[in-house]
């Protein structure tokens, strides 16, 4: 096999054996695991509640295009805190490790939704946003890989899990599940024909 065909594969064994659990560290089919996370979505939208997404680096511009995604195509209250300024007061004057939590607790409130996106699931500022989303009564979906054992791996209400080793394929799996999310929220369908896709915001 060429670079291509072991890469691809690689990607498609990271998919397959990806592993979702709740809080309570039980294995969740991934079926059902969407239709909980679709389920949850349709509740904070009905409720004028906020979808909040943090990550760092190639995550942070993940959670910025689902927040974007999500306002604009789903009509849901979505933010990110990767506004420049916000990122380097919060980290010059108090640290690095609360530029999600300080302002998810200014923000946050119960009934909201938070999604972490990690590759390591260590990063300390996103465990810090668990950890104050669940004092809160927020909702959490975690997405982690690398380590098993990684912190964020265990502290959501969902938790998916990527099993693989390198931040190229943690990362674009990451954004496959983002995606298949908000595609099942809006009920887009690619393997059905063009005409027969309902691509309105449910």
């Amino acid at each position: 096999m060429n670079y291509y065909e072991l890469y691809t594969k690689s990607m498609h064994q990271a998919l397959t054996g990806m592993m979702v659990t709740n809080l309570a560290g039980e294995i969740l089919n991934p079926e059902h695991s969407f239709d909980l996370w679709r389920e949850w979505t349709h509740e904070l939208k009905t409720q004028g509640r906020f979808c909040f997404f943090v990550g760092n680096g190639a995550s942070a511009t993940m959670a910025s295009h689902m927040a974007v995604d999500a306002t604009k195509n789903a009509g849901i209250k979505a933010m990110t805190f990767n506004e420049a300024s916000f990122l380097t007061a919060i980290g010059n004057d108090i640290g690095y490790e609360e530029v999600f939590e300080l302002p998810l607790k200014r923000y946050g409130h119960q009934g909201d939704l938070l999604t972490t996106i990690s590759s390591s699931g260590n990063s300390p500022n996103v465990v810090r946003a668990i950890a104050c989303a669940r004092a809160v009564g927020i909702r959490v979906v975690t997405l982690s890989g690398m380590k098993p054992g990684n912190k964020s791996r265990s502290a959501g209400d969902l938790n998916y899990y990527i099993p693989a080793s390198t931040y190229g394929i943690v990362e674009s799996a990451h954004a496959v599940l983002l995606h298949c999310w908000m595609d099942h929220l809006m009920n887009i369908k690619e393997w059905e024909p063009t005409a027969a896709r309902a691509i309105s915001a449910v």
